[in-house]
């Protein structure tokens, strides 16, 4: 049967605030560097009125893959938890109006929509600190039985493992999603997020996952390595698919017995590397889902990831269907 979506995104909903600053900011805020950290309510709001002018817009891992899909001309779905509040609002309507469907009720009551401070330095590092608010109520009720079962792929976000409530709901979506004949696809997110789950991960990915998404901090947490190649040598008993990036080195890319080694796109100038795992996935996975070979899937990724990387913000600027079809010749 012909599923009517490519890929169901679930993730944290989370409006992004992207602001610069200097090496000197994050010691004076405390704000460790390259990292994501969560933060309650009372500290978003002071670190929101130190920060200086910044980007708002609707955010979160995979709502931006989700968006980036939905760029790429993907037919897509998300499913993530607002609050029926201002912000909520501004989220709803940002990611509808990227051609995105998102059905999942706004929350009547309880913690506000959240937010993610992002801090960019002049090295292009981003350092963030998110307040979850009303993501923490996403639960297995959320999850639309008709929605993963008609989605080729669904897409899940490993920063959401945070909560007890979502562990339960992405293994549900999991289920459902190969009940239905769909592929299970997983971003490690964070390093640190690994860190704190390293266990409940390897269990998700050796028994429900399909295609990992990882950076090499990532990757060589999970399998708890420092050598990449023993991360190689791993992953291929895991899962069927692996995408491993790896800045500007390029990814490497391992599907059953392939490896295959890819080059970074070339950037002129790295100015903000928030949302280039998000939209590397977007890329690799509007290619699978359009039955690419493997190498065109990570070459389609890393197209998409160097066009985020060279401006602020985690949504593209350019016609990303344009600039893959004309990178790819």
């Amino acid at each position: 049967m012909t599923k009517s979506l490519d890929v169901v995104a679930i993730g944290n909903a989370i409006v992004d605030v992207i602001s610069r600053c200097d090496d000197a900011f994050l010691a004076t805020e405390k704000v460790e560097k390259g990292a994501m950290t969560l933060i309650d309510a009372e500290r978003s709001e002071s670190l929101y009125a130190a920060m200086g002018p910044g980007v708002e817009m609707s955010g979160g891992s995979a709502g931006n893959t989700a968006a980036g899909l939905a760029a790429l001309g993907s037919r897509t779905g998300y499913i993530g938890k607002v609050r029926d509040d201002g912000l909520g609002k501004v989220f709803r309507h940002d990611i509808t109006a990227q051609g995105v469907r998102f059905d999942t009720p706004a929350a009547p009551d309880g913690p506000p929509t959240a937010r993610c401070l992002v801090l960019v330095t002049p090295d292009a590092q981003r350092s963030m600190s998110t307040f979850l608010g009303a993501c923490v109520n996403l639960t297995p009720d959320d999850i639309s039985e008709e929605l993963i079962a008609d989605a080729e792929v669904v897409y899940l976000e490993g920063y959401l493992w945070d909560q007890p409530e979502a562990k339960k709901a992405f293994i549900k979506a999991a289920e459902i999603a190969h009940r239905a004949g769909g592929k299970v696809a997983l971003s490690l997110s964070d390093s640190f997020c690994v860190d704190r789950h390293r266990a409940d991960f390897k269990e998700l990915v050796k028994h429900h996952v399909d295609i990992l998404f990882a950076n090499e901090a990532e990757s060589l947490s999970l399998f708890e390595t420092d050598r990449f190649d023993d991360v190689l040598q791993a992953v291929r008993f895991e899962v069927e698919t692996a995408a491993l990036t790896r800045s500007e080195k390029g990814a490497v890319v391992v599907h059953r017995d392939e490896v295959h080694v890819l080059d970074a796109e070339p950037v002129d100038r790295v100015v903000d590397t928030t949302g280039a795992g998000d939209l590397y996935a977007a890329g690799f996975l509007h290619g699978y889902t359009a039955g690419k070979d493997i190498v065109t899937c990570g070459r389609m990724g890393a197209i998409c990831a160097s066009e985020i990387i060279s401006h602020v913000g985690a949504r593209p600027e350019a016609d990303l269907k344009k600039l893959v079809a004309e990178k790819l010749g």
